[in-house]
C-alpha cells in the first residue's frame, strides 16, 4: 500500500520574507505547499503491517516551489527559496 493512500492533499499558500541573493532586497513571497492529512481510519484492505504504518504517519507540508522570481523591477531574476524548510510537521 502506498503512503499516499494514508493521506489527503490539498495545496495551500504560505507567505514567507525572502531576500534575494542578487540585488539583496527583502520582500514577502507567497510560497505553494502541498498539505497532506492524515486520514481518520486506515484504508480498506489494509493489512497489519499497513496498519502499523498508519498509526505511525503523521500530517506534514511539503513545499513545492524550490525557486522564486524577485520582485524588485530591475533585478528580476530567479533565486533559490533557503532558509525556509522543505518539509514541515503540523
Amino acid at each position: 500500500m502506498d503512503e499516499r493512500d494514508f493521506f489527503d492533499e490539498t495545496e495551500t499558500r504560505k507567505p514567507a520574507n525572502l531576500s534575494c541573493f542578487h540585488c539583496h532586497q527583502s520582500d514577502t513571497y507567497e510560497i505553494r505547499w502541498v498539505v497532506r492529512t492524515k486520514k481518520k481510519s486506515p484504508p480498506r484492505g489494509a493489512d497489519e503491517r499497513d496498519r502499523a504504518r498508519f498509526l505511525k504517519a503523521q500530517s506534514y507540508m511539503l513545499r513545492c516551489d524550490d525557486f522564486v522570481q524577485c520582485k524588485n523591477i530591475r533585478c528580476r531574476k530567479r533565486f533559490e527559496i533557503s532558509g525556509v524548510q522543505s518539509v514541515a510537521f503540523i
